[in-house]
């Protein structure tokens, strides 16, 4: 299995980031409907899946880190 985080959508086409760094560009219409970036996607077996439970715990571990900073830098 490989998955990918959704980079950034440039009109008709989803750059695609890889966990060892690598990009990949993608139709859209190959993609699951209504991703958006940030999201994580599972390609395995020739099919491509949301994976809402990973796309949620890593937004949820981005939003704790800015907590973390912002509270930091208020203790300056």
């Amino acid at each position: 299995m490989k998955r990918f985080i959704v980079d950034r959508i440039e009109g008709n086409k989803a750059v695609l980031s890889c966990e060892n760094g690598d990009q990949a560009c993608f139709d859209r219409k190959s993609l699951p409907k209504n991703i958006k970036e940030g999201d994580i996607l599972d390609f395995e077996g020739g099919s491509c899946y949301l994976n809402a439970e990973e796309t949620l715990a890593r937004s949820q571990k981005l939003k704790a880190l800015m907590r973390s900073l912002m509270d930091a830098e208020d203790d300056k």
